[in-house]
């Protein structure tokens, strides 16, 4: 691979406030001043998710002045993250691409580092939260992601257990793979990984969860919805549906 590359960032976002979008700009640019010459090109996709009343948030209309790289994806009826990460990723081209949350919630240094390694290896590069992660998170979905990372290892036989660190890069060959995704919601990650399992090498890159990042709350609605998902992509795995 070469030293330096045309990456483009591809960003989710759901009924965004209009206080967001001062924040995610600065954030955008301080990610600019992290990655300079790391990159020969920055682009920037962000996938309006669908909106209410049939009205898209005004601050949309403001992002491409205090962004200027921006392109924004939009659609009215609300799909789930895994879809409009697909739409995001279907709509850029460049030599890698990285795909994150709205809020930018891992450090510079982690988006840094997957960038790095995708510059130097290719492939795809998966964010890995070390279990420092779980002092910060609710007992709940702390009991959710370490019982999901057993599983993975022993029944999935994953060696990345971190399926659902929101933090991943990938080169052209993953792209392909990531648009062959089918599930539109939380669990579209882990059926990434299991696509890509034995096709493209897959590296799991330490990751850091920057300081006052707010949770968003699991509710029992998605949680059925992902279960069914898991159990489909489970008996898929092993020849059984």
């Amino acid at each position: 691979m070469q030293t330096t590359a045309h990456l483009c960032i591809v960003v989710p976002c759901y009924q965004p406030s209009e206080e967001w979008g001062a924040v995610f700009a600065q954030k955008f640019g301080e990610l600019k001043t992290q990655l300079q010459g790391m990159t020969s090109a920055i682009d920037l996709v962000l996938v309006n998710d669908g909106f209410t009343d049939n009205t898209p948030p005004a601050v949309l209309a403001k992002l491409p002045i205090l962004i200027p790289e921006i392109k924004i994806v939009s659609y009215e009826t609300n799909r789930g993250k895994g879809y409009a990460l697909r739409q995001g990723v279907q709509n850029a081209q460049a030599d890698i691409y990285l795909i994150t949350d709205a809020d930018f919630p891992y450090t510079m240094d982690s988006m840094a580092a997957i960038v790095a390694h995708l510059t130097k290896h290719g492939g795809i590069a998966a964010g890995n939260r070390d279990l420092g992660y779980y002092a910060h998170v609710p007992l709940f979905r702390r009991i959710l992601s370490k019982g999901l990372r057993w599983m993975l290892l022993n029944l999935l036989r994953l060696q990345v257990t971190d399926s659902q660190c929101g933090l991943k890069g990938f080169d052209n060959a993953g792209k392909s793979i990531f648009l062959e995704t089918k599930i539109e919601r939380f669990l579209f990650d882990l059926e990434f990984l299991l696509l890509a399992k034995n096709r493209v090498t897959v590296t799991p890159v330490p990751v850091v969860l920057r300081e006052g990042v707010v949770f968003s709350k699991v509710g029992w609605k998605i949680l059925a919805t992902e279960g069914r998902n898991f159990i489909r992509l489970f008996l898929k795995q092993w020849g059984l549906g």
